[in-house]
């Protein structure tokens, strides 16, 4: 289908490929990876021509037809689902043409349009629509009333209507919600055709791709599996290539001792000689080099007394318009919320509400004393000033700080030495999103709301955030579509669905599962109002594990405060003159012994429950499941 053949692409001087070589077979789903900035965006762009090679050659299979989400949002009076069909231009076309075509040509047109299935395309235009969250009313409003996601919701609906021979998608859930995501991976998990995505989210990707093209310092590299599959190759790759590497400079380091012994002595000259020339031939073998790991870190406030809030009754909307209704409900700040529920239900208004950005309009909110809210909007990334640099944005905020302050600050969100001083227009999507969170967390919250905080963040960006969020001791309310960011730092669901947010019985794939069946069932993407059959196993499962997590997150800050004392007394038996007086000094060793116990006992809490949230999650369902998949997967990963 496509082959890319000692490809050079350079974008104002900087070599995004060199000499890039790649085989996509059709009926292929591959995905393309990379760290942000790496040039994958702009390698599909040279697969559709709007960017030109520097050199080597791009091929496409003969009368393929290539397909990719418009850049510009479409609009205008025209409805969603017109605007869908409107994507076929032949079905058009010919629609058109048979209303003046003579008898003979009115005859073509018409076994034309049966070839095409021109007769069931709405029904599939529609399909595809509530799929991603289109009901039957709102694939016939004018696209006028949408927002742009929407808007290019409908543009994502429209490419994959046409079904092109080689589908063509860069980052396609940006858009989308949890819910709608679920029904993309799905759709895509099936498609006919040949596929090359671009995405950071590592359960979709899972899902979807057959095949990971992995593009890093220029060159592209094609591993079989999903993304798991990926990461275990490329992890054993580069270990083999250290070793191979640490052989070889032994031999080297042999040769040369041999070399420089012998080389003046007649009867070895000749053994010396011919060991320099193997020296020559010998071709280096790069160092290994991994990825830098990518950390930054999420500071938190004081903790006040629980509950941190408190709703009785609360109405919320915007005006005369109610959005969310009799809302009862407690946040503690040990608490790890996920808001599930499609775009248009209230989640954002929901997480407004809780960061004091909207007042309800009937009912009780209650804060603690001490409460301090870091709240991430979803659009925050765009207000930033495009002509100010990093350190200047939390300038205006803390005109009193130092820079060097600043800098720290900024430093624990990756953004160090010249990132710091560069303009946010030169910024990546994800430095950007790092800078909102430095901006969130200026003054340290104990509540932090974040509404999609993963957009613009790459695959190692994403796991970053999750360690942070884990290692964060305050609440934390999330919105997001990417399902491991969920699952890896939410204890409990909350379903935002119907005008109210009741606790959701079960877990996301629980979730996943409800939303297929229901979308099958009656052809809706709505999401269920509460779960179904199997949830209160899953509720179970939620009830003992939101315990562990607490006891395990008392025991590892246990032993940071522990580990702090230890450093501080070792740091003082390592000054001579500590040893002045020797009963300071017997208490001190007395003290480190009482430590190391407590530091044992502590190790040994955080062990035991975290051994304990293992089994629990490898008795459930989904763990069950994947298990059998990595079964049926394994004769081929060993093939």
């Amino acid at each position: 289908m496509l082959d890319l053949v000692d490809v050079t692409l350079r974008i104002g001087g900087r070599p995004l490929l060199e000499g890039a070589s790649l085989h996509l077979a059709a009926g292929t789903r591959m995905a393309l990876v990379g760290r942000n900035g790496s040039g994958k965006s702009s390698l599909l762009k040279l697969v559709t021509g709007e960017l030109h090679p520097d050199a080597g050659s791009i091929r496409l299979q003969a009368g393929a037809r290539i397909g990719t989400v418009a850049q510009d949002a479409p609009g205008g009076a025209i409805s969603p689902l017109e605007a869908v069909l409107a994507a076929d231009r032949e079905r058009t076309a010919l629609l058109a043409e048979r209303l003046r075509a003579d008898p003979v040509r009115a005859a073509e047109i018409e076994e034309r349009l049966r070839a095409i299935g021109a007769d069931s395309a709405p029904a599939r235009a529609a399909r595809i629509l509530r799929g991603l969250g289109f009901d039957e009313a709102a694939q016939t409003r004018p696209l006028t009333s949408f927002s742009g996601g929407w808007r290019m919701r409908v543009a994502l609906a429209a490419v994959l209507f046409l079904e092109p021979d080689l589908l063509l998608l860069d980052e396609p859930t940006n858009h989308l919600d949890l819910e709608a995501a679920l029904w993309l991976e799905d759709h895509l998990r099936r498609y006919p055709r040949t596929l090359l995505l671009v995405s950071h989210d590592r359960d979709f990707l899972n899902a979807v791709a057959q095949k990971v093209c992995h593009l890093e310092s220029g060159k592209l590299t094609v591993y079989t599996g999903d993304y798991d599959a990926f990461e275990r190759q490329r992890r054993e790759k580069l270990a083999l290539q250290q070793k191979a590497r640490a052989r070889q400079e032994a031999e080297r380091a042999r040769i040369k001792a041999f070399v420089d012994r012998f080389r003046y002595k007649a009867s070895k000259a000749r053994q010396a000689q011919s060991r320099l020339k193997i020296l020559e031939r010998m071709e280096p073998i790069a160092r290994a080099m991994a990825e830098p790991e990518v950390h930054f870190s999420l500071p938190c406030g004081k903790l006040p007394a629980p509950p941190l809030l408190t709703m009785e009754n609360v109405r919320v909307g915007y005006g005369a318009t109610v959005v969310l209704d009799r809302l009862s409900l407690r946040i503690d700040p040990d608490d790890r919320i996920a808001l599930l529920g499609a775009n248009g239900n209230g989640k954002s208004t929901f997480a407004k509400l809780l960061a004091g950005r909207l007042a309800p309009t009937a009912g009780t909110l209650t804060a603690a004393r001490g409460l301090v809210v870091g709240y991430f909007a979803q659009h925050q990334i765009e207000e930033l000033d495009p002509n100010a640099t990093a350190l200047e944005h939390l300038t205006r905020l803390r005109p009193r700080a130092s820079e060097q302050e600043l800098r720290e600050l900024l430093a624990r969100f990756g953004l160090v030495q010249e990132r710091a001083t560069t303009v946010s227009k030169h910024l990546s999507g994800g430095e950007r999103t790092r800078l909102c969170l430095c901006l969130v967390c200026l003054q340290p919250p104990n509540l932090l709301i974040l509404d999609e905080p993963t957009n613009h963040l790459d695959i190692d960006s994403r796991e970053a955030l999750v360690e942070a969020l884990n290692a964060f001791e305050g609440a934390v309310v999330l919105i997001s579509h990417d399902r491991h960011l969920v699952e890896a730092t939410a204890d409990v669901l909350w379903l935002v669905a119907d005008g109210r947010v009741r606790p959701f019985d079960g877990d996301v794939e629980d979730y996943r599962r409800l939303l297929l069946e229901t979308s099958a069932s009656d052809g809706s993407a709505r999401p269920p109002s509460r779960a179904g059959p199997g949830k209160s196993n899953a509720a179970e499962r939620r009830a003992r594990i939101a315990p562990l997590r607490q006891r395990a997150r008392a025991a590892e800050r246990e032993l940071e405060e522990l580990g702090a004392r230890r450093a501080a007394i070792e740091r003082e038996l390592a000054d001579p003159a500590v040893y002045r007086d020797g009963a300071a000094v017997a208490a001190r060793r007395r003290t480190l012994a009482e430590l190391a116990e407590r530091i044992a006992a502590a190790e040994a809490r955080w062990l035991e429950a975290e051994a304990e949230i293992e089994a629990i999650e490898a008795r459930s369902p989904a763990a069950r499941e994947t298990e059998r998949g990595a079964e049926a997967r394994a004769p081929n990963a060993r093939g």
